[in-house]
């Protein structure tokens, strides 16, 4: 274990937050490692699976496929423990799916529940949200389509990646290294026009461009796989009606096509609540025409007409024309975002020392609980929002997950940047990874931190929770997680 003094400057937001008397912090342990975490030479194996749906059965709202999507999985064992990093080309996978994959693999495979990381790269573009399932009483064939079919695949996709890469298993080593990204920039702004809080590049407000990198590579010294971890939302073909990675896909990509498709790379979100992509004009020239035309055909709000867009679509926003220089460009910027992130990855490898063969593996997985709030009116962004107590609290699956000296915490929410660099700060491992979107979706909308309350953004005005409990609750219990590692 490497301790790092530096990363102690926000250690008293950690121990000694100052909590409101109303905000209620509770923490359930979930089932962990049934012994204690021994030290073990490491063997590794990876694997990836198609995932992409098929051309004849997209569910809305899309109508082409411009690049494949793939299950991606990294097996480790010490002769002790065993872990999993599993993740998908997905906007998100919902809590049953990721609880029945677990579950699948930690019988079939041998592995704790608490070391099985299931993440997804919040591609705005691919499926979104993961299958539906039919609730009591219903029919299977009233609610099954094109989604469920997707969701049927992302399953087995993912159970399939995990069952090959631990196939895959030989005896290798691992290591940790960091570069950086000026792709993503804070969206939390006012506007310079209206003077009201908007979703605008700021330039001014925290954004964390620490690319983590993970090498795994066998003895010999061919890289078995990466794992990459970065703060920025994938969503520079929002809207475009395109089912693609986006520019996570992109690198995944790049990098395994550069290892002739021996090696697995994947991508997963740090985070990235208030971070988008510094460039995005070209996809809102074609986001913004959709959006309207959804809200001129059914005279709904903004905020309405994107959840609408996004989800369902709509056939006037079909017929919207699009700009084919917008689209070109927007293509031309994933491609570009993809190979500067892989090739950054690819010179952080190249620097990577010492390569660990020896390590242990151990995990732990909380849930924080928060009182909830329920949104009375409606508005994208800029004026104060209206709430009611609501009786259903807010449940956080969150965790912390050990190879060797690198940590990965993790939480199934979009947390705000300064939430993740806080975990980082207060950790005891130099070498920590916040991974969101992971094992799950949480009840909680957007987390922001408790000043970003404050300001009237649409992640603020649609998230569930209240000030004063999410932030210090992710931030202590992961740490607290980390505290306990050997």
């Amino acid at each position: 274990m490497i301790a790092d003094p530096k990363r102690k400057q926000f250690v008293f937001m950690n121990r000694f937050w100052v909590i409101g008397l109303a905000t209620v912090v509770a923490t359930q342990i979930l089932p962990a490692r049934g012994s204690a975490a021994v030290l073990g030479a490491l063997n590794a194996g990876a694997a990836r699976v198609e995932i992409t749906p098929e051309p004849n059965a997209l569910p809305r709202p899309f109508t082409s496929i411009h690049d494949p999507l793939y299950a991606r999985a990294i097996f480790i064992e010490n002769g002790h423990d065993r872990a999993v990093l599993l993740n998908a080309d997905v906007g998100g996978i919902g809590s049953a799916v990721t609880d029945r994959v677990s579950t699948e693999i930690s019988q079939a495979l041998n592995v704790p529940a608490a070391n099985i990381l299931i993440s997804a790269t919040h591609d705005h573009n691919a499926i979104f949200g993961g299958p539906r399932r039919p609730g009591p009483g219903a029919l299977p064939s009233a609610v099954k389509g094109p989604a469920d079919d997707f969701g049927t695949k992302l399953e087995l996709g993912l159970v399939q990646a995990a069952q090959k890469a631990h196939d895959s298993m030989q005896p290798a080593r691992i290591g940790y290294g960091t570069g950086s990204l000026y792709l993503n920039v804070n969206r939390d702004a006012i506007d310079e026009q209206s003077r009201l809080w908007s979703q605008e590049p700021n330039l001014e407000y925290p954004s964390d461009k620490t690319l983590a990198v993970i090498k795994i590579e066998s003895l010999s010294g061919d890289l078995i796989a990466v794992y990459m971890n970065y703060a920025m939302h994938a969503n520079t073909l929002f809207l475009e009606g395109m089912i693609s990675g986006d520019f996570p896909g992109e690198a995944e990509r790049y990098i395994e096509h550069m290892y002739s498709d021996k090696a697995v790379a994947i991508w997963t979100s740090g985070a990235a609540g208030d971070q988008n992509p510094l460039y995005l004009r070209a996809n809102l020239k074609i986001g913004d025409a959709r959006i309207h035309a959804v809200m001129d055909a059914e005279h709904v709000d903004l905020g309405t007409a994107i959840m609408h867009a996004m989800f369902t679509g709509n056939p006037e926003a079909d017929k919207v024309a699009v700009d084919p220089v917008a689209v070109e460009q927007s293509l031309q910027l994933i491609k570009s975002m993809g190979q500067i992130t892989a090739e950054e990855a690819i010179r952080v490898m190249g620097h990577i020392h010492p390569m660990n063969t020896e390590l242990m593996i151990e995990g732990e997985q909380q849930e924080v609980t928060c009182p909830a709030r329920r949104r009375l009116d409606t508005g994208r962004e800029g004026a104060p929002g209206k709430y009611e107590d609501s009786p259903d609290p807010v449940h956080i699956k969150i965790g912390a997950l050990r190879i060797g000296d690198i940590v990965l915490g993790s939480a199934n929410a979009e947390l705000y940047n300064m939430i993740g660099q806080r975990v980082k700060a207060g950790s005891k491992f130099h070498d920590t990874i916040m991974v969101t979107l992971t094992n799950g979706m949480a009840n909680s909308g957007y987390v922001p931190t408790d000043d970003a309350f404050g300001r009237y953004t649409f992640q603020v005005l649609g998230s569930s929770l209240k000030p004063g409990c999410a932030e210090p609750g992710i931030v202590n219990g992961v740490d607290s997680m980390i505290e306990k590692l050997n």
